[in-house]
């Protein structure tokens, strides 16, 4: 198969299909080169505070000052609004980090956008201009449908074997335990709710049966509602949010869906009940597992665009998501320029063309999660690409960032992955060309590549294959929510960067399981020629460039064991006359099990009463208070209650 195909078949979301947009950058005298990608009408601003702060209490009104006047005349005609909603609840953050400063500005087709972004360059209270840009899909939507239909009480656990290879599925190119290997690290923890991944991609299926148990919801949210009941900034975002249509809606029904954000969502979360899938922290026996949130940057032939892309992830970190499953990215600049159109190739590069996104990035590993939780920061984890580059594609190539290459089941690496400088671990993502020689017509390869969850408008089953680096990526997903939900089982705190760590010095060793003296073959289609021409690679170009070795969950979860510190009960901050809830159990050691009590020294200050499993705080006055939780087999914890009259959410 040619390398299109392998996209099509390995559903890698990529930007990578769409040219390098330039950057009107501060006091560039010349408009950047216009391609195909560019959002027409549109431009991402950065202002200075003092504009920032008269747009948001004024609009575009006159100011006293004169440099914030000449913005405010070259934006007349045009609408203003901040990329990202206020979220009251983390508009403090928002500020410290800058993201407040960000806006779209959107004008009609009468206004040039290069002039008008010249001439916004060129002010001194305008520190950044970018082009807003499509996110194009390289692949075309094809996935191969599982044709059995499920009979109750079935399983179809046999055919994963990216959870548990046994070798034996079929007579060759498949090795023992070249898999994540989960089946052992399930004895030690099989998922858990309080973890959330953030899935962007195309829409879950949140009435898939096998997904619809783990998926996250907005509790403070109304389904379908047309109204913002919570205030974070968005209209009913029960299950997450479709930032492709501005709708609390998510959708999988599009004609031309390949319902890859369900595969995704399915390896990492499906249930685990013995019936259908199995996945990596679905749960078991009667346990939910981890919970899959959707934030929808691509839907049907629509792309989605850098402002959904940065809106969903800070979206993911502002509501409790920890992971950041990201399945797509740019082409890496090592691809061949035959196939491919090569963009970013080193760091600064990335960095210096796409500011906005590299910051909403930072806020997401810096911001997501809790110093009092399980994990203190965010992972963001990327495909490393489907070009057979040997370098992976960036964002997630940036050393922040977790990249995976995608193996076949006998540990060699995929015939399209990306590999070498910026791949930093791998995971099974299938290899259909590998296995071509098995199967019928459509189904050629199918068993090679990864069984998961479809929506019943793409395969009637309801499961289907897929392959690429967007298949490796959530397996990884899928191991450090089940690490994350070991470490809250043990009662464990980690820095985010802490569990990356774990993550590498965990891995398998995977190179001694590779034949260097014969080569790879596999079977590549060539439209004009057909489908039996042979082709090969040399695994020996492949060595010590796959990243750590393949991800081993049981290996994983074990080091999780010895490492980290021990949570206590957190310092409790409360805004005058509201609530706070808090689940003691979370920091006690076989905290479910447990008795409370709770004393606390001034109660003119703070109270607090036991609802069912959470201890419910309010504030009474402004101060600060000692208190001290106490379980009944002995442990407690010192902590302190500050209330505040607010708590300083308005950026002013």
């Amino acid at each position: 198969m040619n390398k299109k195909l392998y996209i099509i078949l390995g559903a890698s979301l990529l930007i990578c299909g769409c040219q390098n947009a330039e950057l009107i950058l501060p006091q560039e005298q010349t408009a950047p080169g216009r391609d195909d990608s560019v959002v027409q009408g549109e431009l991402l601003v950065k202002f200075s505070p003092q504009v920032a702060g008269i747009i948001e209490q004024q609009g575009l009104c006159k100011s006293s000052s004169i440099s914030v006047n000449e913005v405010l005349q070259t934006l007349q005609g045009c609408t203003v609004e901040r990329v990202f909603p206020v979220d009251k609840r983390t508009e403090e953050t928002a500020v410290k980090e800058g993201l407040n400063l960000w806006y779209v500005v959107r004008f009609d087709e009468g206004v040039e956008q290069d002039k008008l972004g010249s001439r916004l360059n060129k002010l001194g209270e305008v520190s950044r201009v970018e082009y807003n840009r499509s996110l194009k899909k390289a692949y075309t939507g094809r996935s191969i449908p599982f044709q059995q239909t499920k009979a109750g009480g079935e399983s179809y656990f046999k055919y994963q074997w990216n959870l548990h290879n046994t070798g034996d599925l079929k007579e060759r190119k498949f090795i023992a335990g070249a898999d994540v290997n989960v089946l052992k690290a399930w004895d030690l923890s099989c998922g858990d709710p309080d973890i959330i991944v953030a899935v962007l991609d195309e829409g879950v299926d949140y009435t898939h049966p096998e997904l619809a148990p783990n998926m996250w919801t907005n509790e403070d949210e109304i389904f379908r509602s047309h109204q913002d009941n919570d205030g974070n900034g968005y209209v009913g975002d029960y299950y997450g949010y479709n930032f492709t249509r501005g709708t609390g809606v998510i959708s999988t029904d599009d004609v031309n869906d390949s319902g890859h954000g369900t595969h995704v969502a399915g390896v990492i979360a499906a249930l685990n009940d013995g019936e259908g899938l199995e996945s990596i922290a679905g749960g078991k026996n009667g346990q939910k597992g981890v919970r899959i949130m959707s934030c929808q940057i691509f839907s049907g032939n629509y792309a989605g665009t850098v402002l959904d892309e940065v809106r969903a992830i800070k979206y993911a970190a502002d509501n409790g998501a920890v992971i950041l499953q990201c399945s797509w990215g740019y082409t890496s600049g090592a691809a061949n320029p035959y196939d491919w159109m090569p963009q970013y190739g080193d760091d600064d590069s990335w960095k210096k063309d796409n500011m906005l996104e590299a910051k909403a990035l930072d806020y997401f590993i810096h911001n997501a999660g809790s110093p009092d939780g399980v994990i203190d920061g965010g992972i963001a984890i990327f495909a490393a690409g489907n070009e057979s580059a040997p370098a992976a594609g960036y964002p997630g190539a940036y050393p922040d960032f977790v990249s995976v290459a995608a193996t076949a089941g006998d540990y060699s690496p995929a015939i399209y992955t990306n590999f070498g400088p910026g791949t930093t671990i791998s995971a099974p993502g299938g290899d259909q060309d590998y296995y071509y020689d098995w199967g019928e017509g459509s189904n050629k390869g199918a068993i090679g590549c990864i069984l998961s969850t479809m929506p019943r408008t793409v395969s009637p089953s309801g499961y289907g294959y897929m392959e690429g680096t967007s298949m490796a990526c959530p397996h990884v997903s899928g191991v450090v929510a089940l690490g994350l939900s070991y470490a809250a089982q043990l009662r464990r705190h980690f820095k985010a960067e802490e569990v990356i760590e774990l993550l590498y010095s965990s891995a398998q060793e995977i190179e001694s399981h590779w034949n260097t003296d014969e080569l790879k073959y596999y079977y590549k289609w060539v439209a004009d020629l057909g489908e039996n021409h042979y082709n090969s690679i040399d695994l020996n170009a492949y060595k010590g460039k796959m990243g750590a070795g393949q991800a081993d969950a049981y290996a994983f979860l074990k080091a999780i064991e010895g490492a980290g510190v021990e949570m206590s009960f957190p310092n409790v901050l409360l805004t005058l006359g509201q609530e706070a809830r808090y689940s003691p159990a979370r920091y006690f050691q076989n905290g479910e099990n447990l008795s409370y009590s709770l004393e606390i020294e001034q109660k003119g200050i703070a109270d607090a009463k036991l609802e069912g499993s959470q201890l419910l705080f309010y504030g009474l006055a402004q101060g600060q208070t000692k208190a001290k939780i106490s379980a009944g087999d002995g442990q407690s914890f010192d902590f302190v209650i500050t209330v505040r009259e607010n708590s300083g959410q308005g950026w002013l």
